[in-house]
């Protein structure tokens, strides 16, 4: 019995050997029968047709006014150091003569000790009036001479002597007139005068201090007109008539305030001259505008500071018989998308600009069709001759409309 189970386990090994092969090979080939069949797919649907749909806008030719914009900083006209012309001690300081104070021409700033420019003086005085006598002596002697000689009672030599001495006499004398004024200039350089109505930048000196020949006093600048330097490049020459000569018209200049872009202020400047010399570096002109009264003293215009950059919009030369473009419907700097009026139809353009600023894009008439309307929304595909829809501006609903006219009414009744 026992060799008869060892017999069947045997038999039972030997088929499940050979069995097993054969299922992994079955499996195998029933996979790739599956993976290879054809797998059938279903049919794309067709694409959806979309119609173009764009805003549009009208084209008018119109006459266009020029404006340059350019940039500058504002800039004293006159701005001086204020020096010593003389040596001595500061006696006293102006409250005018203090950082930011603003002074009138000819107004005293600062006073140096004067007393030793008065006994400079006085001196000078008391050798005048010597050299005065000394001269009268001189012409009484010699013309007492010129007498006695036609007597022959005195030489010629003696007569020669006596003009000589007069002449001596009088050169003393010049001489002693010249040193009183230069006494007299040096005790009024005591006092420092101011040289024109301006306001004071620095102060260099205080109460106390010594002064000596140019040492510095302070910066000042003249407050009757600022000035401020504007680059013109060549391409903005051409639409700007600048002034050339002493005579020649002034150009209106609008100047902002470029630090602080949300301020409501502006000041009218004029340009007044050029420098007449290309920049090295740029090529750029540079024009002088003029601001009268920057600060506002004698007028009801807000301070324009010394040192303030600003925004200048110059008015240039009106271009005649052209079209505006909104910059934003210009893509690719020299496309656009016009719609035919009538037709409704799809014409990318190409242009050529005579101008262009920050919101338009300035072409001849010329160079568009007639009966063409301008396409302002931004669209990937314009093919041309396409049909469009226009979309129409937005309007108030009809219920609000009406509730605005009711309230209007109410409004004018009451």
């Amino acid at each position: 019995m026992a060799t008869s189970s060892g017999t069947m386990r045997q038999s039972g090994g030997l088929l499940v050997r050979a069995v097993l092969p054969c299922t992994i090979l079955l499996a195998g080939w029933i996979g790739y029968s599956k993976l290879a069949e054809q797998v059938e797919e279903k049919p794309t649907p067709a694409a959806e047709e979309r119609t173009l749909r764009t805003k549009v806008e009208k084209l008018e030719v119109i006459d266009y006014p020029v404006v340059i914009k350019t940039h500058g900083v504002v800039q004293a006209h006159n701005r001086v150091t204020l020096a010593a012309e003389i040596a001595g001690a500061v006696t006293k300081v102006s409250p005018s003569f203090e950082a930011g104070a603003y002074f009138s021409k000819g107004e005293v700033l600062l006073e140096i000790d004067e007393q030793n420019y008065k006994t400079a003086l006085a001196i000078a005085e008391s050798r005048l009036l010597a050299a005065k006598s000394a001269l009268k002596l001189a012409n009484l002697n010699e013309e007492r001479k010129l007498r006695l000689i036609k007597s022959n009672a005195v030489s010629q030599a003696e007569v020669e002597v006596a003009s000589a001495t007069r002449e001596q006499a009088e050169a003393d004398a010049d001489l002693a007139a010249t040193e009183v004024e230069r006494a007299k200039l040096d005790l009024k350089r005591t006092k420092v005068l101011a040289p024109f109505d301006g306001r004071v930048q620095t102060k260099s000196i205080g109460l106390g201090q010594m002064t000596s020949p140019n040492s510095p006093l302070g910066e000042i600048f003249a407050v009757d007109f600022a000035e401020v330097r504007l680059p013109i490049s060549a391409r903005q020459r051409e639409y700007l008539e600048l002034p050339e000569f002493a005579d020649d018209a002034p150009v209106e200049v609008v100047l902002q305030d470029a630090i602080n872009e949300d301020s409501d202020a502006s000041w009218r400047a004029r340009i007044v001259r050029t420098e007449g010399v290309l920049d090295e570096n740029s090529r750029e002109l540079f024009a002088i505008a003029r601001i009268d009264d920057p600060f506002g003293r004698n007028s009801d215009n807000p301070p324009l500071r010394i040192g303030q950059p600003v925004v200048a919009s110059i008015e240039g030369v009106v271009l005649r018989d052209v079209i505006a473009l909104p910059r934003a419907a210009v893509r690719q700097l020299d496309k656009i998308v016009l719609v035919d009026s009538s037709e409704k139809t799809l014409l990318p353009l190409s242009i050529d600009s005579i101008w262009s600023d920050a919101e338009h894009v300035i072409v001849s008439s010329s160079e568009i069709p007639t009966g063409k309307w301008l396409a302002t929304t931004a669209m990937v595909f314009t093919p041309e001759g396409a049909k469009v829809d226009i979309i129409p501006d937005a309007s108030p609903p009809e219920s609000l409309a009406k509730c605005t006219s009711a309230n209007d009414s109410e409004s004018a009744a009451n």
